[in-house]
Parts: C-alpha cells; sequence; structure tokens
C-alpha cells in the first residue's frame, strides 16, 4: 500500500492576487498540475469554464478571454481586468500532496491550509469570499462562525468588524453536471449582489 508521505509536497505555483480594491476573493482548492496549463494565472486549464463564465457574465461572450484557434486564455487582458473589477484569488492550500496526480479534489491531501484572515487584511474593501466545493465551505464556515451555503447560496459573517458573505458557486469544472449558461446565471447572481453588474 502507497503511503501519502511517499507523493512529493507543492507549494502553491502563484502569488495570491489581491488587487488593492478587491471585492470578491475567490479561493479554490488548488491549482492543477502544469502540464495543464495554457496561462500562468488563476484557473489556467483549457478545459476549466471559470473564464468563460466570466465572459458571459460581464460581457455576454463566453469567449470575450479565449484564444480560440491558439487554445490559450488571453491573460494579459485578464490581469487587467480583474485588477479593475476588483476579482482577488488565491487557494484554500497553499501546499498539497496530489494522491494520484490530478486536479481532482478527492485526491488533494491538503498539508498546509492558507491564512484566508490574513488575506483578507490585505484587502479592506473585500465584502464576499467564494468558494466552489463542499468541504472548503464547511472548513471557512468554521473559520468564520458562518453557516456552510449550498451550492448558490450564500451566509453572512463578521470578520473583525467587516460584514461579509460566504458564497458558495458551483464548480466551473465541466466535471460538475451544470450547463456552462445555468453556471453562468448562478455566477451572475452573486456578482448582482454585491452591485458588480446590474440586473438584466
Amino acid at each position: 500500500m502507497v503511503q501519502a508521505d511517499q507523493f512529493p509536497v507543492e507549494t502553491h505555483p502563484f502569488e495570491p492576487f489581491l488587487p488593492i480594491k478587491a471585492r470578491v476573493l475567490f479561493l479554490g482548492s488548488f491549482p492543477p498540475p502544469r502540464k495543464r496549463w495554457c496561462m500562468d494565472f488563476y484557473y489556467p486549464n483549457f478545459i476549466n469554464d471559470f473564464w468563460r463564465i466570466v465572459g458571459l457574465v460581464f460581457f455576454d461572450d463566453k469567449d470575450r478571454f479565449v484564444d480560440t484557434i491558439r487554445k490559450q486564455f488571453l491573460v494579459d487582458e485578464i490581469i487587467p481586468f480583474c485588477e479593475g473589477k476588483g476579482l482577488a484569488f488565491y487557494d484554500t492550500a497553499s501546499a498539497v500532496r496530489r494522491l494520484k496526480g490530478n486536479a481532482s479534489d478527492k485526491f488533494l491531501e491538503v498539508v498546509t491550509p492558507s491564512d484566508v484572515p490574513a488575506l483578507l487584511r490585505k484587502i479592506g474593501e473585500c465584502k464576499a469570499v467564494v468558494v466552489t466545493g463542499e468541504k472548503a465551505a464547511e472548513t471557512l464556515g468554521a473559520v468564520f462562525g458562518a453557516v456552510a451555503p449550498g451550492v448558490g447560496g450564500h451566509s453572512s459573517f463578521t470578520f473583525e468588524d467587516r460584514n461579509m458573505e460566504l458564497y458558495r458557486m458551483p464548480s466551473s469544472s465541466r466535471a460538475y453536471p451544470l450547463s456552462l449558461q445555468k453556471k453562468a446565471d448562478v455566477y451572475r447572481r452573486l456578482f448582482e449582489d454585491l452591485g458588480m453588474v446590474s440586473s438584466p
């Protein structure tokens, strides 16, 4: 039987992306293996639909941040967009072991959890934390004394005198059984709640 400690520990390949005016912090689990990247930024796997969801919500165009010919995301447009809109990113783990060599949460062993309160102290205008996984929702709910929300839901908490919301969104992975448009509809409600897009 293979022991977990026989797998190498991976430290997070990206620095936290924390624009000074960030209003929402997205926390994934951990980036996929580098061989699956098409850019050096968050959600780098071309078959993950996060940036297509963002394109639909803000521009009604799933390919707004996609180079469909080269099969890459347009990182030089994504970064300034996120800075301007106030989208911050990191993950719930800063070091992991991949027990199966893939990006599945089911086979990630968290070695070092991220210090989410330290991240929030750096972005004083942030009003919401967004996760997708059930485990992340429960873990952060426990950290902040919030109820772990169901998919598409949110719950309130107070962090150092700041009134905040913990949102749980559907995963942008194609393994999650919901159409791209329906995922975008759920994310749109999040951004409408935060006043970042207007209602149609």
